[in-house]
C-alpha cells in the first residue's frame, strides 16, 4: 500500500513538472534571434592593359614624319598606325 502511494506521489509530480518552464522564467530567457547575411565579395573585373606598342617616331628636315612600329599584337599595330596617319598626316615611309 506504502508503494502504491509512492507511485502515485511520484506520477502526480511528474505531471507537475512536464518539463515545460513557467512562463515567468521563458520570458525573461528567450534571446532575440540573430539573423546572419552572408555577401559574396564583390568581384570586380578589371579589363586587361592593352598590348604593348613600340613607336620609335622620326621626324625630316622637311616636317614630314615617318615612324616605326613593333609589338605583339598586330591588330593593336595596326590600330595605332592608322591613330598616327590621321594625327599626323604623313606616310609612312618603308
Amino acid at each position: 500500500m506504502k508503494m502504491l502511494l509512492a507511485i502515485c506521489v511520484l506520477l502526480a509530480i511528474a505531471m507537475a513538472c512536464d518539463g515545460k518552464p513557467s512562463s515567468s522564467q521563458g520570458k525573461s530567457e528567450t534571446l532575440p534571434v540573430q539573423k546572419v547575411t552572408i555577401e559574396k565579395e564583390k568581384i570586380q573585373k578589371e579589363e586587361p592593359l592593352p598590348p604593348d606598342v613600340k613607336i620609335k617616331l622620326k621626324r625630316d628636315g622637311k616636317d614630314n614624319y615617318s615612324w616605326e612600329l613593333s609589338g605583339s599584337d598586330v591588330n593593336e599595330v595596326l590600330k595605332i598606325n592608322e591613330k598616327l596617319r590621321k594625327q599626323l598626316g604623313g606616310e609612312q615611309h618603308k
